[in-house]
């Protein structure tokens, strides 16, 4: 596996077929890192915004170029994520599990001595999760079609990492067709989207001023919308590329929601990420479909494969599908295989409120979270 950063850009001329860019004389390729042993490995530190409370009274203010007058920019309409009246058809959220289940945990809790391994498991998947990075970790989310929970992962995984992270943490849609993210992170309106800051964002700006264009969300997170809900909208390959390498320095963990392979886009974003999320149905179907995508990714570069994991999302109660055998024909292709259990609180659709998801969903995208993050830090 090359070291640094370069495996990007030798992924990326893969998946696009395309020629490596030459670097003028005397510079670094596109690519390219100090070598291994002048590089301070030092914990991810990104400069810090100002107080939340204050941050609404900023307005952001990208620099022009030197010696060039500002060129105006247009300000795009604050749009509503959800109409009031379709929010108010919505039901009451539930819970992801029922009363009786979550009584019997309760009293095998109390009567058992699987208290303290609980607790041990769950302090070793913490100290994963809140590793200090030397550069910022972005993690790709992807689906072979859509309706496989690839929106409903990433928004689980962006909200897990803000948990229990410190440095700031970023989740941008990166699929613009109509895509639900900011619902299910609960976001209320939408302005700026990935496809205008690709156009705004510049070097020297700050913290502040990149949060200035995105959406806050609870904790130490933001969102970038893909769109603002119009059918319609686009987004290319160099508009992704210059919005994810402006937002490195600034955010300790990125999760992308992409759009289905094989779009152009999505390939990138799993070229250029250092970890990968392969939302899988847990159906037959969706096996099959799998295992010949991974067939294919067999072409790229080694780590690739070994920096993905896919997930099997069950969207019924009862799947007619051996997860336990369906695993292991998977795992034989080289790649990290995890479940997401059926709950009903994403079934639902709407917002995701944590706190009403089952017991074991939260375990499930805890463990998820941390192994994702884990292969991650392998990457440069």
């Amino acid at each position: 596996m090359p070291n640094g950063d370069n495996w990007q850009g030798d992924v990326l001329r893969e998946l696009r077929g395309g020629t490596p860019q030459q670097p003028a004389p005397g510079q670094p390729g596109p690519g390219a890192t100090a070598p291994a042993h002048s590089r301070p490995q030092q914990p991810y530190h990104p400069p810090q915004p100002h107080h939340p409370q204050h941050q609404h009274q900023q307005q952001p203010r990208p620099p022009a170029p030197p010696g060039a007058p500002a060129a105006p920019r247009i300000t795009p309409d604050s749009r509503p994520v959800l109409d009031k009246q379709l929010a108010a058809t919505a039901l009451k959220p539930r819970r992801g599990e029922p009363f009786g289940t979550r009584a019997l945990r309760a009293v095998r809790r109390t009567v058992s001595s699987s208290a303290a391994r609980e607790v041990a498991g769950a302090a070793a998947t913490a100290e994963v999760l809140q590793q200090a990075v030397t550069t910022g970790r972005q993690i790709a989310v992807t689906s072979i079609r859509g309706g496989c929970g690839k929106t409903t992962v990433t928004a689980l995984l962006g909200t897990t990492y803000a948990h229990y992270r410190q440095d700031p943490v970023l989740v941008v849609e990166a699929d613009p067709a109509l895509g639900t993210l900011p619902l299910r992170l609960g976001a209320q309106a939408l302005r700026w989207t990935t496809g205008d800051l690709a156009a705004l964002v510049e070097p020297q700006m700050s913290l502040l001023d990149v949060t200035g264009y995105l959406v806050q969300l609870p904790g130490n997170a933001w969102l970038l919308p893909g769109s603002q809900g119009q059918v319609g909208a686009m987004l290319d390959t160099r508009a992704y590329e210059r919005v994810m390498v402006s937002l490195r320095r600034y955010f300790g963990v990125t999760v992308v929601d992409c759009e289905t392979l094989p779009a152009e886009v999505a390939r990138t974003a799993l070229a250029a990420a250092q970890a990968r999320v392969l939302t899988v149905p847990a159906t037959l179907e969706g096996i099959a479909s799998t295992r010949a995508v991974l067939e294919w990714m067999r072409n790229l570069p080694r780590h690739v494969l070994a920096s993905t994991v896919v997930v099997l999302t069950e969207t019924a109660p009862h799947p007619g599908l051996d997860l336990r055998k369906a695993t292991e024909e998977l795992t034989a292709a080289g790649v990290t295989v995890a479940a997401l259990p059926y709950d009903r609180h994403l079934a639902a659709g709407g917002t995701i409120h944590t706190g009403l998801l089952a017991r074991a969903t939260r375990d499930a995208v805890t463990r998820l979270a941390a192994e994702v993050f884990r292969l991650s830090q392998k990457q440069r």
